[in-house]
Parts: C-alpha cells; structure tokens; sequence
C-alpha cells in the first residue's frame, strides 16, 4: 500500500508543478498592449516556432514566456563545450558525481545569462507596444522574464528529483499538447466545413502512422554483438544478451530541432527587407518555396551527422570495450574497431536522418492533399518530443516500481 501511495504522491506532486509553469504564462509582464502585439505576431513563422517550447509563451510575454528554453540551450551549449574543453570533459568521464554536479551547477549559471539575454532582447522587441517604453521598464521585464525562467528551470529540477519523468522534457510535452487544440480548432472548424468529418478521419489515419513510425525511430537500435575473455573461456557460443546498442536516431530531437530553427530565419527575414531581390531569393526557401524541402533535408541530414558526432564517439566505445577485456568478433581491437563502429553509425545515421525527413514530411502532404492548413505546428518536431518523453516517463514509472518491489523483497 505505501508503494502505491509513494508512486501516487510523486505523480499528484509532478502534475502540480506542471500546473503551476502553465498558469505562469498567462501572468502578463505589465505596461504591454498585449492585445495589439499579439495580433501582430500572430502570423510570425519564428515567433510560432518558438511558442511550441514555450505554450504560446512568446505571444502572451507572460512572466513565464521563457519557459524551458533557456535552461535547455544551455544543456545543449554544454554538450557541446565538454566535447572541446578538455577540463570540462575531465570533470564529465573522471570525476563522477561530484564532476556531474559542477557540470550541472555551470549550467545553471549558462541558463542565468542565456535568460537575461534573451529577457534584454525581448524588452527591445515589444518596444513599439508598450504603453511607456524606458529604462525602468526594460529593468522590470528582464528582471520578471528572468526571475520566470529561473522559477521554472527550479521545477523542473523538482519534478526529477521528487517527482516522475524528466522534468525539463515534461515542461516541454505539457507546452506542445497546450497548443493541440487551437491547431486542431483553427484545422478543421475555423476554415472550411465542407467533407471535415473526411477530412478528420484522414487526419487521424495519418496522424496514426506518424506516431508509428516516430516510436520506430526512436526505438531503433542495432545491436552489436560483443564478447568477453571470460565468455571465451566458458563457451564458443556468442550470449545473445551480450552486445552493444547503438540507436537509430543517435541525436534524437536535437537535428530536426536545429534544423526547423533554421528554416523559420527565411520567413522571418522577409518581414525585415523591402529589397525585390533579397526577397526573391528568401522566398524560395519559405514553406510554399520551390527549395524549401530540398534545404530542409539537407539541414536534416546535416545537423544528425553533426550531433551524432558529439554524443557518440568510436574511439570512447572502443576504449571502454579494451578496458572491459571485450570486443566485437571478427573485428580487432583498437583502430579496426574504431572504424568498424564509425562505419555502422554513418548507416545508421543517414537512416535515422531519412525517417526524420519522412515523418516531417507527411504534415506538408497532408496540407497539400487534404487541404488541411496549420499542421505544421503539429510536425516531426512535436512528434518526436511526445512520443520521447512518453517513452521515456513510461520506462521511468516502470524503474520505479520494479525498484521498489525489489527493495520490499531484500528487506
């Protein structure tokens, strides 16, 4: 019975830290016509993108607008640098937990001075809606917008900690299902009623197969077999539990996150420029653009090399393969190894590379064949995100119990 209550306690605890980001946003930062800005922003192809981290926190400029995205771009900064700062990787592979902690701590104050940027730049941006733009304004919004995010990347850290799942990725799953129903409203009942219930059906048949196809993604794995000298010893028989995962889709959310980042700067840029040549050219690269599928998949292609590269690197699985006294059969130790992993992740790669562009592909058709508009908020983006992390909160819950049965069993 206390198991139960214990697991129910972390999930009623998880559910009101996620109520409480949510109300956060629609706390409006005073002395903005919030009214007319939003009206003006409505149609802001970046603005829209980043509202799918945030819940639509861009457009409302609530004390929570920034949400996640701080905390969550400095991880990826992070990431990043440990992989080119030699004293940064040092404290990440040999000094554990206390290392970790410093990591995290780093991070922490990354986030601080990302939010303030970021806070800075968005006390400059609504400037021509707010009812007496000075200097104790852009103080007061920076401060609020700032103080915002540094209250929601303490939830998140609540919600992992105490909580059920990964904190920073709830925030985000709860800030993408937020914006479900206005996509499906403004889809299926703004526009046209002629054939919705069709329509619908289409819709749903179609939104089916992506979440098929984005748990294939996300679950895919190749599994190399490896052997050790003490299975050699035993058996000439390969243990079939014995081997080493290497997933599809290496960089998970990250590429086609970088990637639609990228695409939305064309659209954007357009609203910045009066010159016919400039604009020509940006406009090839919009949604209705002749080369926009054609750049899309190339950033696709891309930024999952480029990622891949950071979080997985041959010469360490190598190495630690050396140090475990196993290897793959038929393949040496050492630089042999080393090219045989760089070879299998190269395949996988360019795979995972090419499910990310389907998936992210199936809401244009769907737009140019059903007639069905707005589903873009709804892309490979979200997909990916929802399906991970339910994935993910899934297996956490399921730790969680078997952990603690086997506690209730040793004691």
């Amino acid at each position: 019975m206390s198991q139960k209550s214990d697991l129910r306690n972390r999930i009623v605890f998880t559910l009101f830290l996620l109520i409480l980001a949510r109300l956060g946003i629609f706390i409006p930062v005073p002395g903005i016509d919030h009214d007319a800005f939003y009206a003006s922003v409505e149609k802001n192809t970046l603005v829209n993108f980043l509202n799918i981290f945030s819940g639509g926190g861009f457009s409302t400029i609530g004390i929570f607008a920034l949400g996640i995205v701080p905390y969550i771009n400095s991880s990826i900064v992070m990431q990043l640098l440990t992989k080119i700062i030699p004293t940064l990787e040092k404290l990440q592979k040999e000094e554990g937990e206390l290392g970790r902690q410093k990591i995290t701590q780093i991070t922490r104050y990354l986030a601080l001075g990302w939010a303030t940027l970021q806070s800075s730049a968005i006390s400059i941006w609504v400037k021509p809606y707010v009812f007496n733009w000075n200097f104790a304004f852009v103080c007061e919004s920076i401060l609020a917008l700032t103080a915002g995010s540094m209250i929601i990347m303490w939830l998140s850290e609540l919600i992992t900690e105490k909580g059920i799942g990964n904190g920073a990725s709830l925030l985000i799953f709860q800030n993408i299902v937020s914006g479900l129903p206005k996509n499906f409203t403004q889809s299926f009942f703004d526009a046209n009623y002629n054939n919705t219930s069709i329509k619908f059906g289409l819709f749903i048949v179609i939104f089916l197969l992506m979440i098929i196809i984005t748990i294939f993604v996300q679950e895919g794995t190749r599994r190399i077999k490896i052997i050790s000298a003490r299975q050699l010893g035993k058996s000439s028989i390969l243990d079939p539990n014995s081997y080493l995962p290497l997933k599809l889709n290496q960089g998970g959310v990250m590429p086609i996150v970088f990637a639609s980042a990228s695409m939305a700067l064309p659209a954007y840029l357009t609203q910045l420029t009066q010159n016919p040549l400039v604009l020509q050219i940006l406009y090839l690269f919009c949604p209705n653009g002749s080369l926009y599928l054609v750049l899309y998949s190339a950033l696709i292609l891309f930024f999952s090399y480029f990622y891949t590269s950071i979080v997985m690197n041959p010469e360490d699985i190598a190495t630690n393969l050396k140090k475990m006294g196993a290897s793959i059969p038929n393949i040496r130790p050492g630089q042999a190894t080393i090219d045989y992993l760089q070879v299998i992740l190269n395949r996988l790669t360019f795979l995972g590379a090419t499910f990310l562009f389907t998936v992210a592909l199936i809401p244009f058709i769907i737009e140019k064949v059903a007639q069905i508009q707005n589903l873009r908020g709804l892309g490979a983006t979200s997909l990916l995100i929802l399906v991970g992390v339910a994935i993910d909160t899934a297996k956490q819950i399921q730790t969680y119990v078997i952990s603690k049965k086997y506690d209730s069993m040793t004691k």
